[in-house]
């Protein structure tokens, strides 16, 4: 892909950063981008929000015609679903292999660290002018369902109240 020229057709970044990405994904953890991007769908979204692959550790072959045994998926997991994980193991191999097209996985080992992004704190709003009230809400006046104008009112608070 990296190799390839696209004249006059754009192309996804996500596809060019796979074109870089996956073969230093393969080599360094075993594992490629496919997967991660897939890992929602197979892992499921609850899950999926508190793990991620981590990479696929492959058994050691001494020799060139010892058999071909299945690999460990590493899967770093929030302390507090480790145990939702684990008890979901099975289903989550059969997943990955389905995915994979071949059975490369046989057990998961769960790493416990943080899989969240770090939150960023909100920027501290201004307090607003008479006038800036004032003209937020005549913009929001002829909105009918009470919900729709109150969030609408409290995005236009955030938007002028970044401003400095």
């Amino acid at each position: 892909m990296a190799g390839k020229r696209h004249r006059g057709n754009a192309v996804p970044v996500s596809d060019l950063a796979a074109g870089v990405l996956d073969p230093l994904l393969r080599k360094r953890a075993g594992i490629n981008i496919g997967l991660l991007q897939s890992w929602e769908e197979i892992a499921g979204p609850r899950l999926a929000a508190v793990t991620r692959p981590e990479k696929i550790v492959w058994p050691r072959r001494l020799r060139e015609d010892d058999p071909f045994e299945p690999a460990t998926l590493v899967v770093a997991c929030d302390g507090s679903a480790a145990f939702r994980l684990q008890h979901e193991t099975g289903e989550i191999i059969a997943r990955v292999n389905a995915f994979l097209g071949f059975m490369a996985v046989a057990r998961i080992k769960i790493v416990q660290k943080s899989v969240a992004p770090p939150v960023k704190p909100k920027p501290k709003l201004r307090p607003l002018s008479g006038a800036e009230q004032q003209m937020i809400d005549g913009m929001v006046d002829g909105i009918e369902d009470e919900g729709l104008r109150q969030s609408l009112a409290n995005l236009g608070r955030s938007m002028l109240g970044e401003r400095r």
